[in-house]
């Protein structure tokens, strides 16, 4: 929840203001508290839409088609106002996680809970319909998760099922990858209860196996895929869950069941308030972000530009009860955790502005490890300067989630940028983040290190404040070179690129093979295959056939597996290798043995390094865990501001003086630095130069550090 702004209102509608939720193209989401203490979700829209008649007209359907839901897994509509200068909708607030984010940080759900999740997401939908409504946009995204059991939500498209659209003919409404074949056809304006239930299949497949059923990708080749090919249930073994879904992603309409009947088909024992139907870990997420519901401010009066901060005595008793909650949900969720963000280091003296390094990250999204990782980094590297007994001022923490989502990186990069008291950021996560706020932080000119977002160019914008503090991913390409072509029974480099692995595999594998040449006398064989190609058997062969000693993949971690599984199939026994973004649980399970003796190059430094040993010695003091990857060059990229900010503001003693953002950017330009993963000196672009990169390997079903890739001699 971010804070109220300045041009926030205080009340809406007998709602008092607490925070945002979040915020659109079309509205802003509040968290507001009623004064009888009841929380509330306020969707309000903004000025230049509530002039338009047929928005206006839309919202009015909203609010009216979430009024008609009845059922206790359906988040009700507590009030709204589609009349008023500015229209809103007041539904009942849910603490819970997206079942989209609790997937992705968690992992897919267990088939019981799969099924449980289908029960009473089919009650829900049994009474949309019942209301003469179809929802139009069940996705995992308008599913809340809560500790007794599911909510939908986002009435947003719902429409009475004989009710003529608002939309424009042929435009398919709704979430493609998640919607019915009806729907993809640009059918919308037909598509009825059961096209909610095909969508509710996909649902449940992606809760089941953590992937959509139809695949990613291009909207047009989802759109294709939902209406023309089976949907991809690889994986799940439960009989009675893999015929309930086959069931609901019936192509035709009138061969897949109604929601009422979903509820006799589906057998399984309800919650009945419990989390148990959930794996630990994503209970304990659960659990998490209700226990956060004690922190948030009563009915006192709250302020545009800030929250009262709670005292002591209220603090105590927050953990206290907190953890009650946490130790009810299972699993190994650390208490302590939640609470970081209010206790990571000390404040600045009263009167004082703060001296805050930020950290933004994908936190809740699809690399939300990674995200979590670079914050461990980032706190440890403020916590020991603050520990200094000659440190010339005090640092704070201010950490700010984008979930890997643009959108919400913009948001992110906004406040850092309006909040003078940050002198840097760490971060972002991933590329599509960080090319979405480059221009907002170089208007600020506020120094922005990155360390794992590795694209080789971003779209043509300036980069005046912007540092890549880790080797692109296209620079990659050379250590890939050098340990598997300067082999004396080595050739000829295999070069499979699958398009599967997005732009920055296609900018690797593309230079892998350009620049073999270049620097060895070996020679190449390339092939290129389409993203989405299930059988890679014959591809390989073909590499085989032209004599291919060694074999480099560019690609993602399940197109990796395949590429193993095919390869394990022939005689070849040479080097292969594979990016770094294949490197994950998923590829040593889904290829098994055949994994044994793959290698990766990666820019991230492992704890086994002896250049890290100090490093994750104060990790695990820290938090009683040895670090991930991607948390020692976050503490890297923190020390390196922190140095910067230090060297400009003295250490003489007396007050020190504050340096400005433009002089830090020109600073750290300027810097030589060296840090636990590498040393960081940038280029004119403010890349940073070398290629040091590091090499793992599969051993005995697990991933081992091989220590770092071989470098070009002189």
């Amino acid at each position: 929840m971010e804070k109220l702004r300045p041009s926030d209102p205080a009340r809406i509608g007998g709602h008092r203001l607490l925070g945002r939720l979040g915020a659109g193209g079309m509205g802003v989401v509040y968290l507001g508290r009623t004064d009888a203490g009841t929380l509330a979700a306020i969707k309000v829209i903004l000025p230049e839409y509530a002039a338009d008649d047929a928005f206006r007209t839309r919202f009015r359907r909203e609010a009216e088609a979430a009024r008609r839901v009845d059922s206790p897994w359906a988040v009700p509509v507590s009030g709204a106002d589609t009349e008023g200068e500015r229209p809103w909708l007041a539904t009942a607030f849910v603490p819970g996680p997206t079942l989209s984010e609790a997937v992705a940080r968690c992992g897919p759900l267990p088939a019981r809970g799969v099924r449980v999740l289908g029960r009473l997401l089919a009650r829900a939908l049994a009474a949309v319909h019942a209301a003469g409504l179809v929802h139009r946009d069940v996705k995992p995204g308008n599913v809340l998760l809560t500790v007794d059991g599911p909510r939908l939500i986002d009435f947003g498209i719902a429409r009475s099922a004989d009710a003529t659209a608002l939309t424009g003919t042929g435009l398919v409404v709704g979430t493609p990858g998640f919607l019915s074949p009806e729907q993809a056809t640009g059918g919308g304006t037909e598509a009825g209860p059961a096209s909610d239930v095909f969508s509710l299949g996909c649902l449940l497949a992606y809760a089941a196996t953590g992937r959509p059923p139809f695949g990613s990708g291009a909207a047009d080749a989802l759109l294709y895929r939902t209406v023309h090919k089976a949907p991809g249930l690889a994986g799940i073994d439960d009989p009675e869950l893999r015929a309930l879904l086959d069931a609901l992603l019936a192509k035709e309409p009138g061969a897949r069941p109604t929601a009422a009947a979903l509820d006799t088909r589906i057998t399984e024992d309800l919650p009945d308030g419990s989390v148990d139907w959930l794996p630990a870990g994503m209970a304990a997420l659960v659990a998490e972000r209700s226990a956060a519901l004690l922190g948030l401010p009563g009915v006192d009066p709250t302020l545009a530009d800030g929250a009262t901060r709670s005292g002591p005595g209220r603090r105590k008793a927050l953990l206290i009860a907190g953890a009650g909650l946490v130790a009810a949900a299972g699993g190994g969720f650390a208490v302590r955790q939640w609470l970081r963000d209010d206790s990571a280091a000390p404040a600045a003296a009263a009167g004082e502005r703060a001296w805050t390094i930020g950290l933004q990250a994908d936190l809740s999204g699809p690399r939300s490890a990674a995200g979590r990782a670079q914050e461990r980094g980032v706190r440890l590297a403020v916590e020991q300067f603050n520990a200094r007994a000659d440190k010339p001022f005090t640092l704070t923490v201010e950490v700010r989630d984008d979930g890997g989502d643009p959108a919400r990186g913009v948001r992110a990069a906004t406040g850092f940028a309006r909040n003078r008291d940050v002198l840097a950021v760490v971060g972002p996560t991933g590329d599509a983040v960080t090319e979405a706020v480059l221009g907002t932080y170089d208007e600020a000119m506020l120094p922005v290190l990155t360390v794992s977002s590795l694209q080789l160019t971003y779209a043509a914008r300036a980069r005046k404040s912007f540092f890549q503090a880790a080797p692109a991913d296209g620079v990659l390409a050379q250590p890939v070179i050098r340990r598997l072509v300067l082999r004396p029974e080595v050739e000829r480099l295999g070069v499979l690129l699958d398009r599967a692995g997005g732009h920055s595999a296609y900018q690797v594998g593309y230079l892998t093979n350009m620049l073999t040449g270049q620097l060895t006398t070996g020679t190449t064989y390339p092939r290129v295959v389409p993203a989405g190609t299930r059988d890679l058997a014959p591809v390989i062969a073909d590499m085989l056939a032209h004599a291919s000693d060694a074999l480099f993949y560019a690609g993602d971690a399940a197109g990796a597996a395949r590429t193993a599984r095919a390869l394990a199939g022939t005689s070849f026994k040479g080097p292969r290798m594979a990016l770094h973004t294949a490197m994950n649980p998923a590829f040593l399970k889904d290829a098994g043995p055949a994994a044994d003796d793959w290698e990766f190059t990666a820019p991230f430094i492992d704890p086994a390094a002896p250049a890290a040993k100090k490093f994750a010695a104060a990790h695990r003091a820290a938090y009683d865990a040895a670090p991930a990857h991607w948390a020692a060059e976050a503490y890297d990229a923190a020390g390196l501001a922190i140095a910067a900010v230090t060297a400009l503001a003295g250490t003489a003693p007396g007050k020190p003086k504050r340096p400005s953002r433009g002089a830090l950017v020109a600073k750290i330009a300027a810097s030589t630095y060296q840090g636990v993963s590498r040393a960081y000196v940038f280029d004119e672009n403010h890349r940073i130069k070398g290629d040091d990169a590091y090499l793992y390997g599969v051993r005995d079903g697990h991933y081992a550090y091989l220590g770092a890739a071989p470098k070009a001699t002189a």
